[in-house]
């Protein structure tokens, strides 16, 4: 037994002298509902950390990706990285005439979030790109976080950082406790997500993987920074994010949790391993307790991943049926 194994083990062993026994009647993932999906996973994780059975994987090789927006946290009515730069776009607009009649700032400024949404991830990249420019990334960092630390989500008027799912929390926590390494695979901005994934979700900012602007070495006032540049470096999207698993990652994962078709890919790529494999999503259906959404209905439409899903073998996960909780227990 491994060092790490056997430090692994006594720590969990002083725990429970701290644990009441009824919290063990609930099992691993408690907001989960008992169902095929819980199932799957549990059966999934058993199976390849099994070092006796046939579907085995090393712990070096346990890598699970999961996309953000919509399957960490809310991303209605729109990203939320995107909120955050809509409301750059209006303070600046004043400086930037041409935004009127230039899309999809123009979108931004008339509320017209159809026309925003219709100019997809390369879209919010430009508005990204446009409002924060200049920026050393420290900057960047601070402005992201005094927004996120001040901005409440409208219908839940609770910070955008509170609307985590905690069945997700509970799968991650998991996940890591069976020697998973767990990444974020996002279309998000990777320096608006690294500053916030390790408090939010247990994930260091090396384990972030999204899309990024340019970014130029520069001295100023004698101190090295880097600075935000006007141009798109990368888009982690759709086809972008298998490339941005082998570039940042360079190893293929064995699950991969998405929640719309932009992240058929991620799945796709996942499941084209050799070996036991494991692709989900979330399908949005509880519109009490979040939101209900699929088709193409929402900027996370889940379309041709629900009809593909049975014949694939990835797991649909329903929000509505799956979780008896959904954001963040205060």
């Amino acid at each position: 037994m491994s060092l790490q194994r056997i430090v692994r083990v006594l720590l969990t062993l002083s725990l429970i002298m701290f644990v009441p026994a009824s919290a063990f009647a609930k099992g691993p993932m408690p907001s989960w509902n008992e169902g095929p999906a819980k199932k799957a996973i549990l059966e999934f994780v058993a199976e390849v950390t099994n070092e006796k059975g046939g579907q085995y994987v090393e712990p070096a090789e346990r890598i699970a990706t999961f996309d953000n927006d919509g399957t960490l946290w809310v991303e209605s009515p729109m990203y939320t990285q995107a909120l955050f730069a809509f409301d750059r776009v209006k303070a600046l607009a004043p400086q930037h005439p041409e935004w009127k009649t230039t899309q999809p700032f123009k979108g931004v400024l008339e509320g017209d979030m159809k026309a925003v949404g219709a100019s997809g991830m390369k879209g919010l990249m430009e508005i990204v790109m446009a409002t924060h420019s200049g920026m050393t990334a420290a900057e960047f960092e601070q402005d992201a976080s005094d927004w996120l630390a001040t901005t409440k989500q409208p219908r839940f008027k609770r910070p955008y950082t509170e609307l985590i799912y905690q069945p997700q929390l509970e799968l991650l926590d998991f996940l890591r406790a069976n020697d998973f390494k767990t990444f974020i695979v996002s279309g998000g901005g990777i320096a608006f997500m690294r500053p916030i994934s390790e408090k939010l979700y247990g994930i260091p900012p090396e384990q972030v993987v999204g899309s990024s602007v340019v970014a130029e070495f520069q001295v100023k006032d004698g101190k090295p920074v880097l600075v935000r540049q006007p141009k798109i470096n990368f888009i982690n999207d759709k086809a972008g994010k298998p490339v941005g698993i082998y570039q940042h990652i360079g190893r293929r994962p064995i699950l991969a949790f998405g929640n719309a078709d932009a992240d058929i890919q991620m799945v796709e790529y996942t499941m084209a391993g050799d070996g036991r494999r494991l692709g989900l999503f979330v399908h949005h259906t509880d519109a009490e307790r979040e939101y209900a959404y699929d088709r193409k209905s929402h900027v996370g439409a889940l379309d041709k991943a629900l009809d593909r899903a049975a014949a694939e073998g990835w797991v649909i996960v329903d929000m509505k049926k799956d979780w008896n909780q959904i954001f963040l227990k205060k």
